[in-house]
């Protein structure tokens, strides 16, 4: 199953550059590394990301995150991804951009 992370401009390019990180600054202040599926994505991006501009998807493989990948209940009482640990690069499957669209992000027609 994939799953995904949203990144701003300067996190995805620091990320690139370092091959590590512990994630944008909500999730070095939560202790862990906010993900979404696919059907979550997208509620994420509107809540977190309204009217952001420069913003990328990436795409990882749950299964291969190990055991520091723990699904816990957050908004709405959904199950949300959250990875306690580093991500690296190599784990990225992909990355798009997340263009805005007449106020809206738009996804890649073809996540899964």
């Amino acid at each position: 199953m994939l799953i995904y992370k949203i990144f701003r401009d300067p996190e995805w390019r620091d990320f690139d550059a370092k091959g590590e990180t512990l994630g944008a600054p909500i999730d070095l202040s939560d202790g862990f590394i906010h993900f979404s599926t696919a059907t979550q994505a997208a509620e994420t991006a509107a809540k977190h990301f309204a009217g952001a501009e420069g913003l990328w998807l990436l795409a990882f493989e749950a299964d291969a995150m190990g055991d520091a990948l723990k699904w816990e209940v957050s908004r709405g009482g959904a199950e949300f991804p959250h990875l306690y640990r580093a991500m690296t690069r190599d784990e990225v499957l992909w990355v798009a951009p997340l263009p805005l669209v007449n106020g809206q992000h738009q996804f890649p027609a073809d996540m899964a």
